[in-house]
């Protein structure tokens, strides 16, 4: 996992539970349309349980963080499967 550096004063930056859409899980970075933010872990893993067949994976990711090309991006924390 990359290493993040957290901002303890931002008020939009957090982690956060995610279910997030890739074919590919060893990016440590996810733009924002590909992070659906849920409200728990149990939220996140049935989410993707549902939708396995399409790529969906529970995360917990930090961010949004904005990208130097003006993207929106999430950071990979951890997955939880």
């Amino acid at each position: 996992m990359p290493k993040i550096l957290i901002d303890p004063e931002s008020t939009s930056l957090d982690h956060r539970f995610a279910i997030v859409k890739t074919k590919r899980t060893d990016r440590a970075r996810y733009p924002e349309g590909c992070v659906t933010v849920v409200a728990d872990a149990d939220a996140a893993l049935a989410g993707a349980v549902a939708g396995a067949e399409r790529g969906l994976h529970p995360a917990i990711v930090y961010g949004p963080s904005s990208s130097s090309e003006g993207q929106r991006l999430y950071y990979l924390v951890r997955w939880l499967a």
